[in-house]
């Protein structure tokens, strides 16, 4: 089984499992690359602004960076850099997410904007998600594509 998450609106992550579901998303800026990832998908920190009803959500912060330099929507196609890296996991802070998400440095050539590789911990009492230990578990960070 495949969904494709084109129309998803804020962020979310795929957690690593077999699932027999593939998820793909349309990524990196205006290349519009379409990766593709098994596990099961969990959005996370999304929300409605009251009384504007704006989106909020890491997804803005993302976008917004992805979007400026150094990138200027050319969607990191060739992989994110360390200092990328950093970029991404202070906006996951701002949102009380660094805690149990963090950016795979071993995968940082294989991330670009909008599907992001990732490490994720439960943390007792206060996680998204349980019971898909062992932990850290590997996964993708993913929102809406900025082309």
């Amino acid at each position: 089984m495949k969904i494709t998450l084109y129309d998803v609106v804020g962020t979310a992550i795929i957690i690593s499992c077999k699932s027999g579901v593939v998820y793909s998303n349309q990524t990196g800026g205006t290349a519009c690359l379409q990766p593709e990832y098994e596990g099961v998908l969990i959005p996370i920190a999304n929300t409605i602004g009251i009384p504007d009803l704006n989106l909020v959500s890491p997804e803005n912060e993302l976008e917004n960076y992805f979007t400026g330099p150094p990138w200027f929507g050319g969607g990191a196609t060739r992989g994110i850099s360390e200092d990328d890296a950093l970029a991404i996991e202070a906006i996951l802070q701002e949102y009380a997410l660094d805690d149990q998400i963090s950016v795979d440095r071993s995968r940082l050539r294989q991330s670009h904007e909008a599907w992001i590789h990732i490490n994720i911990v439960e943390v007792e009492g206060r996680s998204l998600f349980s019971g898909f230990g062992p932990y850290p578990r590997k996964g993708v960070l993913t929102w809406q594509n900025s082309d």
